[in-house]
């Protein structure tokens, strides 16, 4: 593992009987970033979150963590991670405060001040016994524990399941903060705004496998840019321009994609024709993300199956 990597997974396989869980994934989270993992239910993520905490072994491949092997370094390796489930389960006799204790000092010495800063943030009544809690409050638990802590790693697999925006924004405030300390974080959602907010790169996988790899800057290359405008004439002229497609003018608006390449010539020639306006929206990061399943989007709308 190079030392630039909090996690670095190359070629790992698992499989549970015959269904292939992960065929030969590759990942890599940089040191003092937040990474994000992004895949359908199924696709492989869960699977290979277990596998970092060494409570799976890979059938082939390799993974490190921290300089570590996750299956036999596990003790050591734990000492400097935090981990957020999507579905917490706490000791139901515990309180809230109690177990965020526990959890806490297993990757250090409690700080009692930074506990307190994120229970007043998540809004968390630490006195209640976990029994009591909603499931996004079993969620604020684990969320307060992992954050109020020092770990040089965080690994979330969709942390913010059960929360109400107020507490989604509470948690990106937290990632920043996280990321401002040299921390690393994984993070597994399927909130693509979430994702595309904190994340400084991107891994799309698809069935076990990584299908796409870079920081949204470079996603974005492989993409095109949406446009928008309301021109007086001269609209048809734009669908003969290199790199323009797909351009369609409905009630004075004209729509088009253009590659990025071929996207200042194109903005030069709309604006010589002197719109009265102009959107240029590049791809969001569900518009990259669901490129990787156009089959089973179309599948769904002709009621096939794949």
């Amino acid at each position: 593992m190079t030392a630039e990597m909090a996690v670095e997974i190359q070629g790992l396989h698992k499989s549970f009987g015959r269904v292939h869980a992960l065929r030969g994934l590759d990942l890599a989270a940089p040191v003092g970033q937040v990474t994000g993992f992004l895949g359908p239910n199924g696709s492989g993520k869960t699977t290979t979150i277990r596998v970092l905490l060494g409570l799976l072994r890979s059938d082939a491949g390799t993974a490190s963590l921290l300089g570590g092997d996750p299956w036999t370094d596990a003790v050591r390796l734990h000492r400097d991670l935090a981990y957020v489930p999507g579905d917490v389960t706490l000791w139901p006799n515990l309180t809230g405060g109690e177990t965020i204790d526990i959890l806490c000092r297993l990757s250090g010495p409690l700080e009692p001040e930074r506990k307190r800063t994120m229970l007043e943030r998540f809004d968390l009544d630490p006195t209640k016994k976990a029994r009591a809690y909603s499931k996004g409050n079993r969620q604020k638990v684990a969320l307060v524990a992992a954050l109020a802590s020092r770990a040089p790693l965080l690994l979330l697999d969709e942390p913010t399941s059960g929360l109400d925006p107020i507490m989604e924004a509470a948690f990106q405030e937290s990632i920043r903060e996280v990321k401002a300390e040299g921390r690393s974080v994984l993070l597994s959602s399927h909130i693509f705004t979430e994702v595309e907010t904190l994340a400084d790169r991107v891994v799309i996988i698809r069935e076990g496998e990584t299908v796409e790899s870079g920081t949204l800057a470079d996603l974005r290359h492989l993409t095109r840019t949406q446009v928008t405008t309301v021109l007086d004439s001269g609209a048809d002229a734009l669908a003969a321009l290199p790199g323009v497609h797909d351009l369609s003018t409905e009630d004075g608006h004209t729509s088009f994609a253009v590659d990025d390449d071929a996207l200042p010539a194109v903005l030069a020639e709309v604006a010589r024709l002197k719109p009265r306006s102009l959107v240029a929206s590049p791809p969001s990061l569900e518009d990259l993300f669901l490129r990787h399943y156009d089959d089973e989007l179309a599948a769904v709308h002709h009621g096939g199956k794949r």
